[in-house]
């Protein structure tokens, strides 16, 4: 297990893990709260930039993301403005998307992402 490392962990979860130079993140939803979706969306886009970063990797380098939106109806096209204006040009990862309940209900939009180092 020498070869796996955790950071930013808790009782119930490590917010980042790296294993064999590929970087797995938590579901990161907005510290911001009553935003809307680009405001949320860009508060977590900025989290997974630092998350990335403080491991060595970039937005460059994120291989798969997966994300969920209180009301797909609703945001789908304010999340990918925002996404769109981030996501560097050929660099674009694999994606999924789709409406969950989240942990909260003012939350409106989590994202999970798989990087390389």
């Amino acid at each position: 297990m020498s070869d796996i490392q955790r950071y930013e962990s808790t009782p119930r979860l490590s917010r980042v893990v790296v294993h064999k130079d590929i970087v797995y993140l938590a579901g990161i939803t907005s510290a911001v709260r009553d935003g809307d979706i680009h405001v949320q969306t860009k508060s977590v886009l900025d989290t997974i930039d630092a998350r990335l970063a403080s491991v060595g990797s970039s937005k460059e380098k994120i291989l798969s993301a997966q994300i969920w939106l209180k009301n797909i109806d609703r945001d789908f096209a304010g999340l990918n403005a925002v996404w769109e204006a981030w996501v560097p040009a050929g660099a674009v990862p694999t994606r999924a998307t789709c409406e969950a309940k989240l942990a909260a209900p003012e939350l409106l939009v989590e994202i999970i992402v798989i990087a390389a180092l």
